[in-house]
């Protein structure tokens, strides 16, 4: 699995270079980061997961939008295994691409109305590959839709969009052991929003300077009938960070070398819920620890 993921994450980065034109980035901002938690849940699974996570993010802008693109490697301890005949935890990869197309910079014209600053066309996909002993995920997903960008220190972004989810499941237990092939949900949609917000340098006296609140949030309507024939939910994921600016006070450049505390709350995860799954773990209350590390 180590080598199938890294081939995976290659073959992707090497698609994405390719298929996309060579464009002057007006800005640009690459990172990799560590976090973990203690408390990670995945559906029918009752215990507690303990999780590192390992991630390349990449973020630009040039005249006419910007990129966004993050891929988690995921490495689960024992209580999310990886088969039935080792103790080692589930191994996972998981890619997320946006591209944001500023439609006032297409049309020669900024489109502003109150606070919002901009209209975008967000097009994207969401990969997954993960090798664990109860459902093995190989989703493939589509997104696309309208978002506002709005004017506030920092960014912060909200959009509506449509997604195309298909997934081919291969577990070692009925009923996910008798799906064969890809299965595709109904097309629904998502209401999304992101963000990154300097904290006011008076709130906190000197050391509020390179204090940052970030995150996502994800309300994902129900999907239809999932694989096995039971109907999903409405799903939100939550992920927020406090991040500080450590290295500058070691004479880095800005935000070189950032640490701090995340939290995620995950409801009905992968659209499963209560009555699904028995009310085991499709729900979950991440706290984490999170360092990054900027190019």
């Amino acid at each position: 699995m180590r080598l199938t993921t890294t081939n995976a994450a290659a073959l992707i980065l090497l698609a994405m270079s390719a298929s996309v034109p060579a464009i002057a980035a007006d800005w640009s901002d690459t990172a990799i980061s560590w976090r973990y938690g203690t408390r990670y849940r995945e559906p029918f699974n009752p215990s507690d997961i303990k999780k590192n996570i390992f991630a390349l993010t990449h973020a630009s802008g040039y005249k006419y939008g910007s990129n966004y693109f993050n891929l988690d490697l995921l490495q689960s301890d024992k209580n999310d295994p990886a088969s039935l005949t080792q103790d080692e935890g589930a191994q996972e990869a998981y890619v997320v691409y946006r591209h944001t197309l500023d439609i006032g910079a297409l049309r020669g014209a900024p489109i502003q109305y109150g606070k919002v600053k901009g209209l975008g066309l967000v097009l994207g996909f969401d990969w997954n590959t993960k090798n664990d002993v109860g459902y093995n995920s190989r989703k493939r997903m589509l997104v696309a839709g309208p978002t506002l960008m709005w004017d506030v220190p920092g960014f912060l972004s909200t959009g509506l969009l449509l997604l195309r989810e298909s997934n081919a499941p291969s577990g070692a237990f009925p009923p996910i052991s008798q799906v064969n092939g890809r299965y595709t949900y109904d097309t629904h949609a998502m209401f999304s929003a992101s963000w990154g917000i300097p904290l006011p340098a008076n709130l906190l006296g000197d050391w509020a300077q390179g204090w940052g609140f970030e995150g996502y949030l994800n309300y994902i309507g129900a999907k239809g009938r999932d694989e096995v024939g039971n109907p999903t939910g409405a799903e939100t994921n939550l992920d927020m960070q406090l991040m500080y600016d450590l290295g500058s006070r070691f004479g880095q450049p800005k935000n070189r070398f950032r640490v701090g505390v995340e939290y995620q709350f995950w409801n009905n995860k992968f659209g499963n819920t209560a009555a699904t799954t028995g009310n085991r773990s499709q729900r979950a209350s991440t706290p984490m620890v999170r360092a990054e590390y900027h190019f």
